[in-house]
């Protein structure tokens, strides 16, 4: 773990989908509406109002192994007549899940589908804003979260030397 890992915080709408997720290692996301992202080395997840106390909150996470893209019937072939059976989704495959000792609260209900954090926020949260934290402790999220390996993730850094240079200019470092 390091503190540049990205995390996918994911929602997770109900305990019979944690349940599948802790037996079966791995979670579904609808290509259709899938992040920027499915290339997290981590995924946690966000539960949902149908688990009670537990809701709102951030209470266990996993390693991502990999990923597939697979139709709704080959995932779920006990549900045949769904009728997003023949749609398109993402099977993250996942390692042992791990519930974290203090979970992560939500502070007030949050309709979260999918958030991306960095390894050391996700490490240091208390409550789910610290999850956006800012600041010199943290690794920059959003050139980490940006570099999949397919992209060309830049960052700029504005260099101003008023002596030589008639306006500030833009680097960008990738």
């Amino acid at each position: 773990m390091y503190p540049d890992d990205r995390v996918l915080v994911a929602y997770v709408p109900s305990p019979a989908d944690f349940d599948l997720i802790q037996r079966q290692n791995w979670y579904r996301i609808p290509y259709a509406s899938a992040p920027k992202g499915v290339y997290a080395e981590w995924v946690a997840f966000y539960f949902g109002a149908a688990f009670g106390s537990r809701k709102w909150s951030v209470q266990a996470y996993a390693p991502r192994l990999g990923h597939e893209l697979l139709q709704r019937r080959d995932l779920l072939p006990d549900q045949p007549d769904h009728p997003r059976a023949e749609d398109w989704y993402f099977r993250l495959q996942l390692g042992a899940v791990t519930f974290l000792e203090r979970p992560i609260i939500s502070l007030q209900w949050r309709r979260i589908t999918f958030l991306h954090t960095t390894w050391d926020r996700f490490q240091d949260a208390v409550e789910l804003n610290d999850l956006f934290l800012d600041g010199e402790a943290y690794v920059d999220r959003a050139f980490t979260v940006l570099k999949d390996g397919r992209s060309q993730a830049q960052f700029p850094y504005t260099i101003s030397q008023p002596s030589r240079l008639k306006e500030p200019r833009t680097l960008y470092y990738s």
